[in-house]
């Protein structure tokens, strides 16, 4: 009786936080009563919701559009003008971007001839998906990435399964013909299908139709099963995916949410002091490329100690043919490229450029040929719109026509005849990419998560609740900076495992920047390690939608997750730490903090 109660309870949590959080923080709005508290009261309710989760993220960053107005912090104009401003452009833009390349399956190309470079042995299969997947999440979602190559692990694991039962059974039906041979009778001369020969005949179609079921079908094999040497394997293909996605992400400026709710704050700050920020394409990804390669070689590293003990693992000639085979087979499923994925590789490069050229430190590119300031968004929303514009065949090439057939009907009161009138249609040009598909596909919440970090910023600024928190900072001026950066980064890091890192970075960035200036650090030295940890998310399936999406596949335990992933949390920080400290200074100078900074916390005080 007392454990039904508990689950009953349990299950409606979200609303009793809901209902009771707002009015057990009325005490900073009718006590205390200042534009800080009253901002304080916002910020610490959207908290709450975020971390919780008991409203979707993207309802919950709404909740200023009403409250700033009402608790008069900011008007209704200044409030919205924060959802969409250039950063959310580039955002677009990338998306859009990412939407075409997954719409022509230019992703899994790109994924699959990976695979085809690198050999059959498991721990460089495991580093050929993770290439590919750390690749594809710089520019596309991670969330797509991985729900793309995890069907692809499955298959390579159901190949590997299949061999090595047909290996233990030589006269199986897969096809095997003895085991002293070791040799397998699939015919790679022809890579389109998979034909066994018994008797000199084809083996039927049936039995070759429940062979595909059983290989899009086949989901976990129990992990306890400890005489299954492919155990191990298959745990640490399946994690790979979701880590490496996650370390990509951090490679660009639009690869990840806090990397974009960075770039809107310090285009913030430095606008406000009169200053140019100095985090563009470029600069990021002279930080952000080299810390995703260093976490993308440690989480490696890591699987295979965690799940192959070191150890040389090959496969047997039976399993490398069969995973040559699937891999081939897809590949030329795709068929040869085509006009339209022609011009999305040339559009993507396009963008790549423009983004990384127009400002090229300060010294050269294409954005200082124009009066007024020009940023990556208008670059990325140029080539969006070119998506949508541009057809997808030339007038002059051969194009498949539409046939329709409508079915007429005549009822005659006694009997229904069906004429069947065929109409073939002239052949329709379309466009690189339709609205529908990129309204299906662009996960619009995530604007609204980010808008919703602006705006709090920007009423946290306005009401005077950033000075009061920097100035409570204080007490860390006599603190080491490395010590600092390791309690920040660490906090982050086990913070964002149980909510959205976006989310995260929109509370924790306004306030380690105001921590930096109060303590005369340049803001960047702690804003920059503290983005990258918001995405250092390894241990558990809520913290990020590409560990969901693997753990759903039921081959991992929360305990598998949570053992491998500790170490990537404590090992990835340093790391992160390490390249700013480094790279990161050459880039940024955190040596000289402009005096502009400094003159702001002295006017604060």
């Amino acid at each position: 009786m007392r454990t039904c109660l508990l689950n009953q309870l349990w299950a409606w949590r979200t609303v009793f936080i809901l209902i009771f959080t707002p009015f057990l923080l009325l005490p900073l709005i009718l006590i205390i009563g200042t534009k800080e508290s009253k901002c304080g009261y916002v910020l610490i309710l959207m908290g709450i919701y975020w971390i919780t989760e008991s409203l979707p993220v993207g309802v919950t960053a709404l909740i200023p559009v009403f409250l700033f107005p009402f608790f008069e912090i900011l008007s209704s104009n200044e409030i919205s003008a924060q959802y969409m401003n250039d950063v959310n452009m580039l955002n677009l833009g990338g998306l859009v971007m990412a939407v075409a390349i997954e719409e022509w399956e230019l992703h899994k190309r790109v994924a699959l001839r990976v695979l085809m470079c690198v050999g059959t042995e498991p721990r460089w299969l495991m580093l050929g998906m993770m290439l590919a997947t750390w690749f594809l999440s710089m520019w596309m979602s991670n969330t797509a990435t991985a729900a793309m190559m995890i069907p692809i692990a499955e298959a390579i694991l159901y190949q590997l399964r299949s061999a090595k039962d047909a290996y233990k059974n030589p006269e199986s039906e897969n096809g095997f013909v003895g085991a002293d041979t070791k040799e397998t009778a699939i015919d790679l001369a022809d890579l389109n299908s998979e034909v066994h020969y018994e008797n000199g005949e084809n083996v039927n179609d049936k039995e070759n139709a429940r062979k595909q079921k059983s290989l899009e079908t086949e989901h976990v094999r129990s992990s306890n099963d400890k005489n299954d040497g492919l155990t191990g394997f298959a745990k640490g293909i399946t994690l790979c995916i979701c880590y490496s996605a996650t370390a990509g992400g951090t490679a660009t400026l639009t690869g990840s949410g806090p990397t974009l709710t960075l770039k809107a704050l310090t285009d913030v700050h430095y606008a406000k002091l009169g200053l140019k920020n100095p985090i563009n394409y470029a600069t990021w990804m002279g930080l952000g490329l080299p810390v995703a390669f260093i976490v993308l070689m440690l989480c490696w590293c890591w699987l295979q100690v965690f799940f192959l003990s070191c150890r040389r693992r090959p496969t047997n000639a039976a399993q490398a043919e069969r995973i040559k085979l699937y891999i081939h087979n897809e590949y030329k499923k795709l068929g040869p490229l085509v006009f339209g994925q022609g011009v999305i590789v040339f559009l993507f490069g396009v963008l790549v450029a423009l983004w990384i050229t127009r400002d090229l430190g300060g010294v050269a590119g294409w954005g200082r040929m124009f009066q007024l300031p020009i940023k990556d968004g208008a670059a990325a929303i140029f080539v969006a719109v070119l998506l949508f514009a541009f057809p997808s065949s030339l007038p002059c090439m051969k194009t498949k026509q539409d046939t329709k057939q409508p079915i007429k009907t005549i009822d005659n009161q006694t009997d229904l005849i069906n004429v069947e009138v065929g109409i073939i249609e002239a052949p329709e040009i379309r466009p690189l990419l339709s609205w529908q598909a990129a309204q299906e596909k662009i996960p619009w919440q995530l604007f609204f998560l980010l808008g919703g970090g602006f705006a709090l910023s920007k009423g946290s600024e306005k009401s005077g609740l950033s000075a009061w928190i920097g100035q409570e900072l204080e007490v860390f001026s006599s603190w080491n900076q490395w010590g600092i950066l390791f309690m920040i980064c660490y906090i982050t890091a086990a913070a964002t495992e149980v909510t959205s890192n976006t989310a995260i970075a929109n509370l924790f960035l306004p306030i380690v920047s105001q921590l930096a200036i109060n303590t005369g650090v340049h803001p960047l030295y702690y804003m920059l390690p503290t983005t990258l940890a918001c995405t250092f998310a390894f241990m558990l399936p809520v913290a990020t939608a590409p560990n969901a999406l693997v753990f759903s596949y039921g081959r991992l335990s929360m305990r598998d997750m949570a053992q491998t992933g500790l170490m990537l949390n404590l090992l990835a920080v340093p790391c992160s730490i390490a390249v700013t400290s480094t790279i990161g200074d050459l880039l940024f100078d955190f040596a000289n903090v402009p005096v502009e900074f400094l003159n702001s916390t002295a006017r604060q005080a």
